[in-house]
This record gives structure tokens, C-alpha cells and sequence, in this order.
């Protein structure tokens, strides 16, 4: 498809009208607009979740599940209501297997600790190569506690999960398979449903990261049938400090409590301490309450914006990005062209990718560049870091073309 042709279907109107609710995007004080393409590091935050959250410190502020007064009545339902939201947003059985967080990484060490006491010397844990370092570095101190081993699952030579290689790992019969639905720093999507099916017939335990998956397509994890699955609220539109561990109630009930202390427990003397049921048996504290009510403001939008028709724009722009990219000369890129979400990662020929950002933030382009939190895979890739561009619901066909433009002049400006 030449590309004059591509740009008549792409009209970016859902994104458009999306774009004026997110107020960094409009009220920017830089004199040039700004393109704001590092969702994948985290999202804009649209005004509904804003100001959810300033409600919330303004008229109701105070904690949840103990007081006898009417602020932590409204603070606790609200709360609370989120977590119902989130079991119809992902698809969960109960709201029991909804576990607030502070972040995926939280939420994969929570796993890590708390499965510790069922690991052995000699246990297997299959990682994915293309992870990142949230979804490698619990499992290797978890085999650094117990004596199991880390072994990664190879990719073929397109960076994708080599399946055939998985399923000869799959022989030596792993005690866990934890693996990225969405990889972060290429974009790729991994056939998550496959691994876990897969991972069913070694009985292991499986775990996704979700973190670059939840914002980007509809995620059922009744359907995936994975044991636990992670992921932030800030890549969603909500704010940053909370995240989400969805677990089967059975799975759940095996994991020892990371931490301990107030609200998780049933009763305590200073003799011994039993611990409550879940949720709460995993939420120890005072959890992000303005944060969760936040999330829950995220999660309205999205039921709101998230539709088909946007999904189907989204790859289109992607597309887009793409073929812009492959049209430049001296671009090296390695994201895949079909199985992919959100992200083009590339590197132009003989400079190094934070030069790239760093001119190109000077013209209000704002991408990520370095080794992305994937050390492992970026020595696979033998490169030591790269640009990442990443797109959401706001992007519009103009934040790539003015990325292009200026992606251009910085090639001219490092020739000369």
C-alpha cells in the first residue's frame, strides 16, 4: 500500500475528540505542541480521573474499612466498588480475586514471595527472553532463595516466543511459566492462551504480565484460564501507584502474605495471629485509596472510549507509523508489522537512540529511549538500547507526522 493511499483511511477522528480530556496534551508549556508518544511508560491522565481523585481529597478524604464515620462509609464504597468494577473488566469470577497493588512490579514480587514456600531446590521457572526485568528479577530471586533455576524460553529470529523451543522446556516440567502478554519494549504480542494451555500439560503455574496488554486490548482472564495475571493502573489512563494482581481464589489462598500488619488480618494476640480471608488477606495497610478511586474513573473511560472502532484505529495508526518509519532511510526497525500493539521500537543506522530522543524532544516529541527495563533481550538483539515509540487512545495521525518530520531534520541534523 503506497502511503498517500494509507493516509486517506487513517482519519484519527475517535482519537481527536479523546485527545481534548487529557489536559498535559492542551495546556502544555512548551511553545511547540506537544507529541506525547511514551504511553508505554505511562499514559495521560484524562480529566474524569483527575478529578475523581481531587473529589476525593477534597470533600472525602480519610481510610477505609475501620472508622464509624460517614467520609470512610463513602471512602470504603467507593473502594470497594472499584474492585466489583475491575471483576466485570477482566472478567474474574469474585471480587476475592481482585488484589490492589501499587504497580505490577509489586504485584509479581507479592507472587514471588508469597509462592516461595511450595518452591524446592531444583525447580524449574520458564521466563519469557523478550520480559522485562519486573518479570525476570522476582523469579531469580525466588531460585537465588530456594535453589530452583531460571531458564528463558527462546526466540526465533524475528524475537518472537520460539513455541517448539517452549515445548521441549515444557518436557523438563517446569513448577511455574511467567510470561509478558504484551512485550514492552517491541510491542509484540505474545499467543498467551497457547503458552498456557501449554504450560496446563506440565501442570505448572502460569503468570502474565499484563502491563502493555491492558490498555491496548480487551483482556478475559476467565477465558486466558491463566493462574495470576498483573498490571498497573497507570498504563490504563489512571494514576500511577496502583496496580492490580488478579489471581484464581485457590491460587490466592496459597500465597504466603508479602506483608503484614493492619486490616489483613482476623484476629491477633501477642501469642500468634490468624489472618482474614481475601481480599484483604493481601492488602495489608493503608492501601492507595485516591489512587483506586482514581482507577475507577480509568476504567469508565475506557468502557466508554475502548471500543472496537477505536481498537481498529489504533492498529491502523500503527500501521501508519510503521510504514512512515520503513519510508525513511538509515531506520532499522524491530517491531513486528502484524503481531503487534502499541509499540514501534527502531534505531537510525550508526547513532545511538538517546541522541535521537534527546534531539527530538527539543521539537516537543517525546519517546523513550534506552534499554527499556529488557536487558536480556537487548543483548539477543545485540543492541544496547533503541528508541521506543508508543501510542494510546489520544494519538493522532498528526503526532505522527510531526514525529516524522522531526525524526527527518534530526537525520539531517546528525549528517551534517
Amino acid at each position: 500500500m503506497v502511503k498517500s493511499v494509507m493516509c486517506e483511511t487513517i482519519t484519527s477522528t475517535l482519537a481527536s475528540k479523546i485527545q481534548s480530556q487529557f489536559p498535559l496534551l492542551n495546556n502544555h508549556q512548551n511553545p511547540l505542541k506537544l507529541c506525547y508518544l511514551d504511553t508505554a511508560a505511562t499514559s495521560q491522565k484524562p480529566h474524569c480521573v483527575i478529578d475523581a481523585m481531587n473529589e476525593y481529597y477534597h470533600t472525602y478524604n480519610s481510610n477505609v474499612h475501620r472508622a464509624a464515620h460517614q467520609l470512610s462509609a463513602r471512602a470504603t464504597v467507593d473502594y470497594e466498588k472499584v474492585r466489583n468494577d475491575l471483576v466485570t473488566f477482566i472478567n474474574a469470577r469474585t471480587r476475592q480475586e481482585i488484589i490492589f497493588t501499587h504497580g505490577t512490579t509489586e504485584s509479581l514480587n507479592m507472587l514471588a514471595y508469597g509462592l516461595e514456600s511450595t518452591f524446592s531446590a531444583g525447580d524449574l521457572i520458564l521466563i519469557d527472553s523478550a520480559a522485562h526485568h519486573a518479570n525476570i528479577v522476582p523469579w531469580q530471586q525466588l531460585a537465588q532463595r530456594t535453589g530452583a533455576f531460571v531458564k528463558a524460553i527462546p526466540l526465533d529470529q524475528d524475537f518472537n516466543l520460539d513455541l517448539i523451543g517452549y515445548q521441549k522446556l515444557l518436557k523438563l516440567r517446569p513448577k511455574l511459566v511467567a510470561i509478558s502478554h504484551v512485550t514492552n519494549a517491541l510491542g509484540t504480542v505474545n499467543p498467551v492462551s497457547q503458552i498456557i494451555s501449554l504450560a496446563k500439560t506440565a501442570n505448572a503455574i502460569t503468570v502474565v504480565d499484563g502491563a502493555q496488554a491492558i490498555a491496548h486490548t480487551s483482556v478475559d482472564v476467565s477465558e486466558l484460564d491463566c493462574d495470576f495475571y498483573a498490571f498497573s493502573g497507570h498504563k490504563m489512563y489512571g494514576p500511577t501507584g496502583v496496580g492490580i494482581l488478579y489471581g484464581k481464589t485457590e491460587k490466592l489462598a496459597q500465597l504466603t502474605p508479602m506483608l503484614t500488619g493492619g486490616e489483613m488480618i482476623k484476629t491477633v494476640s501477642f501469642d500468634n495471629t490468624i489472618f482474614g480471608e481475601l481480599p484483604n488477606r493481601l492488602e495489608a495497610g493503608t492501601p492507595p485509596i485516591s489512587e483506586v478511586i482514581g482507577l475507577g474513573a480509568a476504567i469508565k473511560f475506557m468502557n466508554q472510549y475502548f471500543t472496537k472502532e477505536h481498537q481498529d484505529e489504533e492498529k491502523q495508526l500503527l500501521n501508519y507509523l510503521q510504514f512512515s518509519l520503513a519510508e525513511l532511510d538509515d531506520i532499522e526497525i524491530y517491531a513486528s508489522n502484524e503481531n503487534n500493539l502499541g509499540v514501534v521500537s527502531f534505531n537510525v543506522k550508526g547513532e545511538h537512540h538517546q541522541d535521537v530522543g534527546i534531539l527530538l524532544d527539543q521539537q516537543g516529541i517525546a519517546i523513550r529511549c534506552g534499554h527499556h527495563c529488557a536487558m536480556p533481550l537487548m543483548d539477543l538483539m545485540k543492541i544496547n538500547g533503541c528508541c521506543r515509540v508508543s501510542i494510546g487512545l489520544y494519538t493522532t495521525k498528526v503526532d505522527i507526522d510531526c514525529f516524522i518530520d522531526a525524526l527527518k531534520q534530526v537525520q539531517q541534523l546528525l549528517k551534517d
